[in-house]
């Protein structure tokens, strides 16, 4: 019976075409040796199982071949390369430096760098581990490293650069090797699989590829494991069976329940998970994670940084168009709240219950638990207006005279929820009322239709959204944008005096609010606004820009003014100040400071005695 060899040894890569996820490396090494531009030192560093001894392995091959083919790989069949494929080339030495990382050592490979090879053009001298040598055997190796004989060529490979002394660093040319990505690795995996006569479910395969966390060896020797225990035939659940890990169709499942606001079966598939062994934390970092693959798959330009098999990403395509995109952030941010706190809890189970049950609770509970009837919870139900849309009103003209309807009573605004999901936006404009023509016949006038509130804009249902803005998510998780959307009410025709005093207060306020605006806060902070007769606050810009900019947000001031001084017969009005003839008006620190000087010219002097300058 043969001796087994495992995978990682018996698929290992003999040239750069072979290397999997390396191709910047590999192509780099390649044009280097074809153009005859090796360096004296070479740095390869990265996660482990990546390919770094690999690589210096091939390069040292290739560099010594007498018949490169044109793509600039190894021939394999010169008297160099079929030494090198014995392990009984003279011209390649491999060091630990994990155990011998002494200066006896580092000074033993130093002497053998004075002999120049017998056989080929180069010695090349590959130290594995290198950041395991001691001070003294770094120091020891920098005047050999900096100035070798030509025929000396040193590739040092580590795990861990920042251990390496910077001297070492600049006499090296360093390649990063990056973790290798799930599809890469699957592929890789199904060629093995094919070459060892074994039948494996792709989903499988994507399953121990995301469990290797980057490294291809680990991939191999958990498939190597695998195939010991199912046979030639791999499936899905051996798998998740023999790998410890948690079937993605749970998260489906939980998903569904959340959408359906069923706290009773997401508990009970939470005890499921918990009887058949998982660790909660692994659990709640599982729902995380199957929470932002919703959340990416709901754009179709994000949708790429899914990791998974084909089947599984359509399952998630599918379950994303159910989800909004509010509910999904929302969820994110109590998952998130629930690991940081895991491991300071003494009551853990009862954490992950809690924030299930948060999640159940963003949704409304449908009357027929039907998924297409699933919307979000903007307001409790208690609260929730239940009145309709008031119709309009026509008034009858009885021998000519004209019966006036009563006057539609102010609908009372929505009482808002604590922690509303979405909001109308802030600056919405006042509605207007319309009044028809008369109809041909004469028989009745329609009167004005009567003003209705504005009502808080519905969360999307999943089925109907197309697409996802990262920005306006962003937006609506914070707080102070949350109490700048929210909506405009029907005001009440209160009339409240105020005074000029009480006015530029509130005007300060209101320049408080729009921080986020700097442009629009100078305008506001300006100058303070007037009060004329019949209520009317007059404001004063400098120019047309400002102007219009008050203009487009003058609806959002007056709003704000009303609610605020409690009278809704206020008006603004903007005007732009007349400069006298001959005046300059004053925009650089500089002019300000000389108009300043020119009333003040003690300034001056103040600003030469201490040196002050303006900033350029």
């Amino acid at each position: 019976m043969d001796n087994f060899v495992v995978s990682a040894r018996k698929y290992r890569p003999s040239t750069f075409s072979t290397v999997v996820g390396q191709e910047v490396i590999t192509n780099t090494l390649k044009n280097a040796i074809r153009n005859q531009q090796i360096a004296q030192a070479f740095l390869f560093t990265g996660p482990r199982g990546v390919g770094k001894t690999t690589c210096a392995r091939i390069f040292a091959k290739t560099i010594n071949c007498t018949n490169l083919t044109p793509e600039g790989e190894a021939c394999g069949s010169c008297p160099s390369c079929e030494a090198f494929g014995k392990t009984s080339s003279f011209n390649v030495f491999e060091l630990d430096a994990a155990s011998n990382n002494s200066v006896d050592d580092i000074r033993i490979l130093v002497d053998q760098v004075r002999i120049p090879p017998q056989v080929g053009k180069y010695k090349v001298y590959i130290i594995d581990e290198v950041h395991m040598l001691s001070s003294q055997a770094f120091n020891a190796f920098l005047k050999t490293l900096e100035e070798p004989p030509p025929y000396a060529k040193f590739i040092l490979a580590t795990t861990e650069k920042f251990k390496i002394i910077p001297t070492i660093l600049s006499r090296c040319q360093i390649f990063d090797f990056r973790r290798i990505n799930v599809d890469d690795i699957a592929s890789h995996l199904a060629f093995v699989a094919k070459s060892e006569n074994v039948e494996a479910d792709a989903e499988a395969l994507h399953v121990i590829a995301q469990k290797a966390d980057g490294a291809l060896r680990d991939a191999l020797s958990m498939f190597d494991q695998l195939v010991s225990f199912s046979g030639n035939e791999l499936k899905y659940q051996h798998v998740i069976e023999n790998l410890n890990v948690l079937d993605n169709e749970y998260y489906f499942r939980l998903t569904d329940y959340f959408l359906k606001a069923d706290a009773r079966n997401a508990l009970l598939i939470l005890n499921e998970i918990m009887d058949n062994g998982f660790d909660g934390q692994h659990f709640v970092i599982g729902l995380g994670q199957h929470l932002r693959n919703l959340l990416v798959s709901q754009d179709k330009e994000t949708v790429e940084l899914l990791e998974t098999s084909k089947s599984v990403k359509a399952h998630f395509l599918h379950q994303a168009a159910q989800c909004s995109p509010a509910f999904l952030l929302k969820s994110l941010e109590i998952i998130n709240k629930c690991d940081l706190n895991y491991k300071i809890s003494n009551n853990k189970r009862l954490l992950i219950e809690i924030a299930l049950l948060q999640i159940c609770s963003l949704v409304t509970a449908p009357s027929d638990k039907t998924p297409d009837n699933i919307s979000m919870a903007a307001e409790p139900a208690s609260v929730r207006p239940t009145h309709s849309a008031p119709q309009p009103i026509k008034a009858k003209v009885q021998e000519n005279v004209l019966v006036e309807p009563p006057s539609p009573k102010p609908l009372e605004p929505p009482v808002k929820s604590m922690d509303p999901v979405s909001e109308a936006p802030l600056m919405a404009a006042e509605p207007e009322v319309i009044r028809e023509e008369p109809e041909a016949k004469q028989d009745e006038i329609k009167a004005p239709e009567p003003v209705k509130h504005a009502e808080p804009e519905k969360v999307t249902k999943g089925n109907t959204y197309s697409g996802i803005n990262i920005s306006n998510l962003m937006s609506s998780a914070d707080p102070e944008v949350k109490k700048a959307n929210e909506p405009n009410e029907v005001l009440p025709p209160d009339r409240d005096a105020f005074s000029v005093e009480m006015l530029h207060r509130i005007w300060n306020e209101m320049a408080v609010m729009v921080h986020e605006e700097p442009d629009f806060k100078h305008t506001l902070t300006n100058s303070l606004p007037e009060l004329r007769d019949n209520n009317i606050i007059v404001f004063y810009v400098n120019n047309r820009i400002q102007h219009t900019e008050i203009n487009q947000k003058k609806a959002w001031m007056l709003d704000f003014l009303r609610k605020k001084l409690n009278n809704y017969g206020i008006g603004l009005e903007t005007l732009i100040k007349e400069v006298e003839p001959g005046k300059k008006v004053a925009y650089t620190d500089e002019e300000k400071f000389k108009e300043m000087n020119d009333k003040n010219p003690s300034l001056s002097t103040f600003k030469d005695h201490l040196g002050l300058e303006f900033e350029l």
